[in-house]
């Protein structure tokens, strides 16, 4: 009796319980069907990660993402984009151009060291304001000039007072700025403190805490104002530094190659201020209450030898930029320097080089000077449009 009774209850549960389970496992796991696990694609991405500076950064990571729960691919706006427009992707055109990126593995092969905590010297904080002496002279609108080559400060100033070589007026998918990093590896402190420890050599390869994201902050304001730009991320100070201005040079050619609309080249680096008993110096300017990194332009001139026959047209592009930045925020530009430098800048009308503070500078300071350059630079591009 007890064995029927047992053979009863067995039968029931392979009758009835056993495909109820089966049928409700399969409704609600479908990813891991067969098929799903066939369809799905490996996909490497970052994910944010916070340090003690309160900084985030890329931490690698590994996912399985099948086609249908694919984010943006499957119709679906992603977080990021809805964050910066409050639109979804599909209503926003987006007018940044994208070109190629780094490796991946480049971009990991030098991080940032999350800790720094050796005092190795003194680091000091130091606004440079208005200079004097017979190699500067002030410009009309604000900010300052230092000259070191063959023209009189009056000829440079007849000259700061013409406008840009070209017009500023921009069309849906036609850019108009390149910004670029010949030395991408630049980077910052940590935070806004008085040592810094000389383990770290101020250097990165990821891109959130060096030049690049200060290139990615001018970007920024260029999206928010409709202008068209090309934001060039490839590191090319590795693998070998002394060829730096070589590989961004060919990379600058083709794109204005393929990008005629292209009329400023904006090729973004930081300084090196150190003085000779070690202390380490970050220039700053308080900008609406916060520390800013000054900046200081570098437009280069021809002394005959060097190609550059239009240099006074990218001086003249300086002089508006400078102008724009110091009437807008007053005290975050040194004095442009004007000299026999190179550059690349025979490539456009519009080229300069931009040190945006110092490696003694932090990253919040340096970042934020990134993000007043925008503005100073979409200013620029108001200002200068065809008929204005």
């Amino acid at each position: 009796m007890r064995k029927s009774c047992l053979r009863a209850v067995w039968v029931i549960l392979a009758v009835f319980v056993l495909p109820l389970g089966i049928w409700a496992y399969s409704a609600a796991a479908p990813e891991f069907s067969g098929a799903a696990v066939a369809g799905a694609e490996l996909t490497f991405g970052t994910s944010p990660r916070e340090s003690s500076s309160g900084i985030t950064s890329p931490e690698p990571r590994m996912m399985l993402r099948s086609p249908a729960s694919s984010g943006i691919g499957a119709g679906e706006s992603s977080e990021r984009d809805e964050s910066i427009s409050g639109q979804p992707q599909d209503e926003r055109k987006p007018v940044g151009i994208e070109t190629e990126k780094p490796p991946a593995a480049l971009l990991l092969s030098e991080p940032y060291p999350e800790k720094q905590d050796n005092r190795s010297g003194p680091l000091e904080k130091t606004h440079y304001g208005p200079y004097s002496g017979p190699l500067f002279f002030d410009l009309d609108g604000g900010g300052q000039v230092r000259n070191g080559t063959h023209y009189s400060n009056a000829e440079l100033l007849a000259q700061s007072r013409l406008p840009p070589a070209f017009s500023t007026d921009h069309t849906e998918g036609a850019p108009l700025v390149l910004i670029y990093h010949t030395h991408a590896t630049e980077s910052y402190e940590p935070a806004d403190r008085d040592f810094y420890d000389s383990s770290f050599k101020s250097k990165t390869t990821d891109p959130t805490r060096s030049v690049v994201e200060v290139g990615a902050r001018i970007c920024r304001e260029l999206e928010a104002a409709g202008i068209p730009y090309i934001h060039d991320t490839l590191i090319h100070d590795r693998p070998t530094y002394s060829g730096a201005y070589d590989s961004s040079r060919s990379t600058v050619k083709a794109l204005l190659e393929k990008y005629p609309s292209i009329k400023i080249v904006l090729d973004i680096h930081r300084d090196g201020l150190q003085q000779a008993d070690g202390t380490r110096i970050a220039p700053v300017a308080d900008i609406g209450g916060r520390d800013a990194a000054q900046i200081m332009m570098i437009s280069g001139c021809d002394d005959g030898t060097m190609g550059m026959p239009d240099h006074l047209k990218n001086f003249r592009f300086a002089c508006a930029l400078q102008q724009e930045l110091e009437s807008s925020f007053p005290g975050l530009t040194r004095p442009i320097f004007f000299d026999y430098r190179h550059y690349n800048q025979d490539l456009s009308t519009g080229a300069l080089l931009i040190e945006v503070g110092s490696h003694g500078n932090s990253l919040e300071q340096a970042f934020y000077a990134g993000e007043l350059i925008g503005k100073g630079l979409a200013g620029v591009v108001e200002r200068y449009k065809a008929g204005k």
